[in-house]
């Protein structure tokens, strides 16, 4: 009984952590307004120049 009880903890709690451990849920679409781009290596939008 207690071996059926652990099991169905760990099927039950597994998908729960491996999507949580999801690259994917860490990233977000940015978007910038007309004339500026976005700059990945400070996470901020830039001034189109030129």
């Amino acid at each position: 009984m207690l071996r059926t009880l652990f099991a169905a903890a760990a099927l039950t709690l597994v998908p729960a952590l491996a999507s949580a451990a999801c690259d994917a849920h860490d990233r977000q679409a940015m978007s910038c307004t007309d004339g500026m781009i976005y700059d990945a290596a400070t996470n901020t939008c830039k001034v189109v120049s030129g």
